[in-house]
């Protein structure tokens, strides 16, 4: 390596064309060129040996990075929040801290995570921490309920998407409009293409009705309605998916799509007055709708109470609606139509889609409530609906 740097050293044993070189280096800066070569090449030495250098420092570096674990010591400095999200898994988690500066290395903090018994409690939410934390410290931060962020939000199940929106504005001062502008886009909010499908031909109105799981949910700061939104939508696909929904529809119901599955479940929800009935309430549809019922239509009073509350007007008990309401040709949910009804008419929770995936076996057409804790009655024929309907009045019930 030496040399190929032609230091100038052997000017004896180069020959002609050696002089004839140096001439003309003399001829150019006119004085001698052996000494400023000679400066030159041990500039050039020095350099090439402080590069050999460095890169041995880079590499020792390296290797002590592979056995030394990068973390920072101490409590950190100052504040950042750190939103984990539901399903996170600890390399998850470690991706956040990094990305915020909460830990130095995603090592730092599994390692820490791995020595702590009690990391597996580290709830999803938005966290408030430090900047520049060790591992350990950071842990134990997410394990002391202080440093989380509560913001949460409980939506009941059965609210339909409108009650849904003023509940969360209320919340979080965004304004009604905005969820509405977002909820025109299911697609968008994450809705898959193949749930607007169904097997009775009818026309799907893409509708975000029914895919915004009933839960309790932190909201995120500086969330936007989109956002919210789309955190209902991925926890409805996640439950879907954890039961198994579309695949057990699609193979025991017979030609039922998931969608149409999907709107039992709301009609159910609506419907039944207590959890216990929710499966035998989707029966119920099921047999009209599909089966030996004089209209195949859903007969039920919550279609026109849906229909209402969507075009801007009180929702009403079955004893106060009108002829006219209840069977108003108008209404795209009119309870008289055959089939089931454009969309689903609530958003369900889990009990009552297991009911409209699996409901139990029964010849049911009728029910009504017989009792303070909402249990229904269930009949196959009208008669016995009727003898029903009696044992509900002397409960005072009806």
């Amino acid at each position: 390596m030496i040399d190929d740097l032609d230091l100038g050293f052997d000017e004896p044993e180069r020959g002609e064309k050696g002089r004839h070189r140096h001439g003309a280096v003399r001829k150019r800066k006119g004085g001698s060129g052996g000494r400023g070569k000679t400066y030159l090449a041990l500039l050039l030495a020095l350099l090439l040996l402080g590069g050999i250098g460095g890169g041995a420092y880079y590499g020792f570096d390296r290797i002590q990075n592979y056995f030394v674990t990068p973390d920072y010591d101490g409590a950190g400095t100052g504040d950042v929040t750190v939103e984990i999200k539901n399903g996170a898994l600890l390399a998850d988690m470690a991706d956040a801290l990094v990305a915020a500066d909460v830990v130095k290395s995603h090592k730092a903090f599994i390692e820490a995570a791995d020595a702590n018994s009690r990391s597996k409690n580290i709830q999803p939410g938005t966290y408030k921490l430090r900047k520049q934390m060790s591992g350990a410290n950071a842990v134990t931060a997410m394990l002391d309920l202080k440093n989380k962020i509560v913001n949460g939000l409980t939506i009941p199940e059965g609210r339909t998407s409108k009650n849904i929106y003023k509940l969360l504005s209320e919340k979080t001062k965004i304004p009604v409009k905005d969820f509405e502008a977002a909820a025109k886009d299911p697609e968008g909010l994450g809705v898959p293409d193949w749930w607007f499908t169904r097997g009775d031909k009818k026309k799907v109105a893409r509708s975000i009705e029914g895919f915004l799981f009933p839960d309790t949910y932190e909201i995120p700061p500086k969330a936007t309605a989109e956002s919210i939104l789309k955190l209902m939508v991925t926890r409805f696909l996640s439950v879907t998916e954890e039961m198994n929904f579309a695949d057990r529809v699609q193979r025991e119901r017979g030609g039922v799509s998931p969608y149409e599955a999907l709107i039992v479940a709301s009609l159910a929800q609506a419907e039944a007055g207590n959890k216990d009935d929710l499966g035998k309430v989707a029966r119920v549809a099921y047999n009209r709708v599909y089966g030996e019922f004089n209209c195949n239509c859903l007969e039920m009073d919550v279609t026109v109470n849906y229909y209402l509350e969507s075009i801007g007007k009180p929702t009403k008990t079955s004893a106060q609606m009108t002829q006219s309401e209840l069977d108003d040709p108008k209404n795209p949910y009119n309870r008289k139509l055959r089939g089931l009804v454009p969309t689903p008419i609530d958003n369900p929770g889990k009990q009552a889609l297991a009911g409209a995936m699996a409901p139990p076996p029964g010849k049911w057409l009728y029910f009504v409530a017989i009792d303070k804790q909402g249990h229904s009655a269930f009949a196959d024929t009208y008669e016995q609906h009727q003898r029903n309907e009696a044992r509900a009045r002397e409960a005072g019930i009806i």
